[in-house]
């Protein structure tokens, strides 16, 4: 790469949150039809620069610069989202920002057009979206509904949106985190074809096999400060989880075990709900002592409606659960946890904590019943504080102490409070619903080790993930859950889980 391809450059960019010093002094360039990856853990300072870059954050120190059409490189004004995106510049995050209500095409021109001139503009636009499509070869139907839509596709409305603004410099926030292996080829192949014509991308992600398939170069930040940089065909695995945490980050081994007695047992359970998402179709399962079985499948397939059902926030319509062999007479929270189900919720700050409530009581929420915790209705506060600073030391729990509300954690550091809560009862049955997501590569490799742990002492784990090498990683076996239905994957191969995945059941 040389001078004149440069597109975007960071210069120094230093960002304070009193006394936190989130982006130190940070260098970046990017090059024209580059595909750079930015990594770091959880805290390492990417969300931060990447909002300085789009004017969300002003700059303590330090300033940016992008190439207009001319090729020449000019400050870009701080603090101004439009002038980002004047620039050339787009964002796809990660959760999707669509109007579901509005068809594909009224999404793409939302924020570009005047209100008033998304119909009396649509044959221009679409024109114009028409050639986006058949340049780049990401296709998506304009004209239905957004939530009719697949996830793969609303993927694609979202780059389309971004496209139709000129961007000539695209951010792809974790891009493939619910998207099949199929459909995250297609994007990768289709954004590889727009490199080709100029296009350049900055690819933030925790998924490293993407990273070194994808991407030309990789910056990683660690403390709010770029630590390296590296060429993508000089780079493995061991080099970049060194660069991201200064040391070597072992993974986690899951060794052979025989399975003992059921644990847990769904006999044709059924939910109806609005949507697949909330529905369970008929659905059976054993999971036995000594195993993780994996389920694998695209975001709203009935995966929620599942993991309410073990947790007990939803009753089914038919169907009967055995916990160790004991048939179930009522399906609540309480009636689950006694019978000796874990939980680790799909959303940690929702379901996981009551935020205002201290990290000690949160430590002991589900068992206050117990003589240690509670007596005579009194909180035992003395002997809550000294078990929570014993779970804080053993599960590494970081924060400002035990006793202040659980809301002020990090995302990483209340995943790892509710393992504790959950590990240290030692239940029969750990129900872990995407226990890894948004957790850095330290924190995801910690959340592997316990699940097998428990494992080998005997639970059994129902792993629901979106990440399908955790799943291959650590699940004895693999099903996959598609409209409400569950199928077992005889072959542990990627692109015969993700046709699975897909619908493409034989």
């Amino acid at each position: 790469m040389t001078e004149d391809d440069t597109v975007l450059r960071l210069d120094g960019l230093t960002r304070r949150f009193g006394p936190v010093l989130a982006c130190d002094a940070v260098d970046l360039e990017l090059h024209r039809g580059e595909v750079l990856a930015l990594l770091g853990e959880n805290g390492a300072g990417k969300t931060t620069l990447m909002n300085m870059l789009f004017g969300h954050y002003l700059p303590d120190a330090g300033h940016v610069e992008v190439a207009g059409p001319d090729g020449v490189l000019r400050p870009l004004p701080p603090g101004h989202p439009q002038a980002a995106l004047a620039a050339g510049i787009g964002m796809v995050h990660q959760h999707f920002t669509l109007a579901e209500n509005l068809d594909a095409l009224d999404n793409i021109l939302l924020g570009a057009e005047p209100l008033r001139a998304l119909r009396r503009h649509s044959a221009r636009a679409r024109e114009k979206v028409r050639a986006i499509m058949a340049r780049s070869g990401l296709a998506a139907p304009l004209d239905v509904p957004v939530g009719r839509l697949s996830v793969g596709e609303r993927q694609r409305v979202e780059i389309l949106k971004a496209l139709y603004r000129d961007a000539r410099i695209l951010v792809l926030d974790e891009p493939t985190a619910v998207l099949t292996p199929q459909e995250a080829d297609a994007l990768f192949d289709n954004i590889r074809a727009m490199t080709r014509d100029g296009l350049s991308v900055i690819f933030i992600s925790h998924k490293l096999r993407e990273v070194l398939a994808f991407s030309d170069r990789i910056a990683v930040l660690r403390h709010g400060r770029k630590v390296g940089e590296i060429a993508t065909a000089e780079a493995d695995e061991r080099i970049i989880a060194r660069m991201m945490v200064g040391a070597d980050t072992p993974a986690a081994s899951r060794k052979a075990l025989d399975p003992g007695d059921p644990v847990l047992e769904l006999d044709g359970i059924s939910v109806t709900g609005r949507s697949a998402r909330d529905s369970l179709d008929d659905l059976s399962l054993t999971l036995r002592a000594r195993e993780i079985v994996g389920i694998a499948g695209v975001s709203g397939n009935g995966q929620t409606a599942l993991a309410q059902v073990i947790s007990g926030l939803v009753r089914p319509g038919a169907g009967q659960i055995r916990v160790q062999g004991r048939p179930l007479a009522r399906i609540e929270p309480l009636a689950m946890i006694r019978a000796g189900i874990g939980r680790i919720p799909e959303d940690r700050h929702r379901d996981g904590i009551v935020g205002a409530m201290s990290v000690a009581e949160n430590m002991v929420i589900e068992r206050l019943e117990a003589p240690d915790v509670a007596r005579r209705g009194l909180l035992q506060k003395a002997a809550i504080r000294a078990h929570a600073e014993r779970l804080a030391r053993d599960y590494d729990v970081r924060g400002p102490g035990v006793e202040v509300p659980a809301r002020l954690l990090s995302g990483g550091n209340i995943q790892k409070l509710i393992l504790a809560r959950v590990f240290e009862q030692e239940p029969a049955v750990i129900l872990a619903n995407q226990p890894t997501r948004g957790l850095d590569m330290g924190a995801a490799t910690e959340v592997a080790r316990r699940l097998l742990e428990a494992r080998a002492r005997g639970a059994g784990v129902l792993l629901i993930s979106e990440d399908l090498d955790e799943i291959l990683s650590l699940a004895d076996r693999v099903f996959v859950i598609h409209d409400g239905q569950l199928h077992e994957a005889v072959r542990r191969d990627r692109e015969a889980i993700g046709l699975m995945m897909a619908g493409e059941v034989a």
